[in-house]
C-alpha cells in the first residue's frame, strides 16, 4: 500500500466504482486499499471524526493497541473467524509498522511502535490456551518478543497484584484522533469522494437505488454496529467500553512507555487492566466490556469506572498520582460484535429489486474491539 497522496494504480474513466458505507477505520482503510488498486471510491457516512468533549466515533474511542487475536478486550467464539483474524492482524501489523518507521508518516498518522507487555497470574506454560497463543505470537513475525518474568519488576508492577509471568513484543500504538484525520485526508487526496448521509433500513432493499445514485458497481458495508440494521443481521450486539485518560508527561509520576495488560480476575474477563501510553502524552486507563449495553451514560463516578481505576492503581501504584486529561477525561463507546464474530463476505441473499441472481454488496463488520488491529 502507498501512503502517498496518489494511488498506486490511478483509475481510468472505465475503472470500477465502489460505494463504501461507513466512516470509521474499517471504511477508510477499505477505501484506501481500493483507491490504490485503481477503483473509483465514494465513502458515505452519517458522521465523521470530531473532537472536543462531544461524543467521538467508535474508531476514535478505541484503545488502538494492536493485539494478536483473540484480543484481551473481546473473545472469539467462531473458529473460522479467528483463523482469518490472525492473518488479517499480521497484515495490519506490518503496514502500521512500516508507517511508524517513516518519521514524517509517523508524525502525521500518530502511529508508533512501542513495547506491549502482557502479565499472567501463573506461568504461561501452565495455561494451555495462553501457551498456545504465545507460541503463535512468537512464530507470527512480530518484533522484539521477550518472555521474562523480570518484566514485572522492570515495569514497576505491584508485587501484591499477583502477576507471576510476563512477555512483551513491539506493537503499533495509534493516536486515534490524529489517525482518523490522517486517514480521511489520505483517501480524499487519493481521489475519494466523501458524502455525509444517513442510510436506514436493509441495504439489500435499496441496493440498486444506491448503486444507480452513486454510479457504483459494488457496495461495501463497513458500518460497524449498524450492521444490525443495514445487513439485516440480528446477531449483532454492542459491548460497551470505557477508558479514563490521564496525563503521561512525567510531571505527576514517571512516564509510562509500555502498554501493560493483565486480566483482573480469571472469573471476570470483562474487567481487566489495560494501560496504553498514547504518543501525545496521554495514558489510556481501562478496561471494561459490558455486553448488550446500548447507552453511553458512563461517568467518572460510575461504580464500574471507579473499580477500573482502582484496580489499575493497585496494579501500578504510580497511577495514584495521575491527573486527568482535562480536555477529554473519559472516553466511552460501543464495540461492534456479532455472534459469529467478524463478517467479511459477499451478501448471500438474492437481490430484491433486480433480476440479477447475486448481490454486489460486500459486508465487512463485526470487528468488535479489534478494528484497528484488523483494518
Amino acid at each position: 500500500l502507498s501512503a502517498g497522496p496518489a494511488p498506486v494504480h490511478p483509475p481510468t474513466p472505465y475503472s470500477p466504482r465502489v460505494l463504501v458505507v461507513g466512516g470509521g477505520v474499517t471504511g477508510f482503510v477499505t477505501a484506501w486499499t481500493l483507491l490504490d488498486k485503481g477503483y473509483h471510491v465514494t465513502v458515505l457516512a452519517k458522521e465523521w471524526a470530531s473532537y472536543g468533549k462531544e461524543q467521538r466515533l467508535t474508531s476514535q474511542i478505541a484503545g488502538a493497541l494492536w493485539e494478536f487475536p483473540p484480543a484481551v478486550c473481546g473473545q472469539h467464539t467462531d473458529a473460522i473467524s479467528l483463523h482469518h483474524s490472525k492473518r488479517w492482524s499480521m497484515i495490519s501489523y506490518h503496514i502500521w509498522d512500516a508507517i511508524a518507521a517513516e518519521a514524517d508518516l509517523a508524525d502525521a498518522s500518530g502511529v508508533r511502535m512501542k513495547g506491549a507487555d502482557f502479565f499472567f497470574p501463573m506461568p504461561v506454560e501452565e495455561d494451555p490456551a495462553q501457551l498456545h497463543k504465545m507460541r503463535e505470537i512468537m512464530a507470527s513475525g512480530v518484533r522484539g518478543f521477550r518472555h521474562d518474568p523480570a518484566l514485572i519488576q522492570e515495569r514497576n508492577v505491584s508485587p501484591a497484584y499477583g502477576a507471576i509471568d510476563a512477555y512483551e513484543h513491539l506493537a503499533p500504538v495509534i493516536d486515534t484522533d490524529r489517525a482518523m484525520t490522517w486517514l480521511m485526508n489520505l483517501v480524499r487526496r487519493k481521489g475519494a469522494k466523501l458524502v455525509t448521509r444517513t442510510i436506514r433500513g436493509d441495504l439489500l432493499d435499496q441496493e440498486m437505488a444506491l448503486r444507480t445514485e452513486y454510479d457504483a458497481d459494488a457496495i461495501v458495508n463497513a458500518t460497524g454496529l449498524a450492521g444490525t440494521e443495514l445487513a439485516g443481521d440480528v446477531t449483532c450486539y454492542p459491548i460497551r467500553g470505557g477508558l479514563i485518560r490521564v496525563r503521561n508527561d512525567g510531571r505527576d509520576y514517571p512516564r509510562i512507555e509500555h502498554a501493560l495488560t493483565i486480566s483482573a480476575d480469571a472469573a471476570n474477563v470483562n474487567e481487566i487492566v489495560f494501560l496504553v501510553p498514547r504518543n501525545d502524552d496521554v495514558l489510556i486507563i481501562g478496561g471494561i466490556a459490558q455486553s448488550n449495553e446500548w447507552q453511553l451514560d458512563l461517568a467518572l463516578d460510575s461504580p464500574i469506572i471507579q473499580r477500573m481505576r482502582a484496580r489499575c492503581e493497585a496494579f501500578l501504584p504510580a497511577l495514584k498520582k495521575a491527573q486527568l486529561d482535562e480536555a477529554y477525561p473519559l472516553a466511552q463507546g460501543l464495540r461492534p460484535f456479532r455472534q459469529h464474530n467478524v463478517r467479511v463476505e459477499r451478501e448471500l441473499r438474492a437481490p430484491k429489486d433486480t433480476a440479477a441472481p447475486y448481490s454486489r454488496i460486500i459486508h465487512s463488520y463485526g470487528q468488535g474491539g479489534a478494528g484497528w488491529s484488523l483494518s
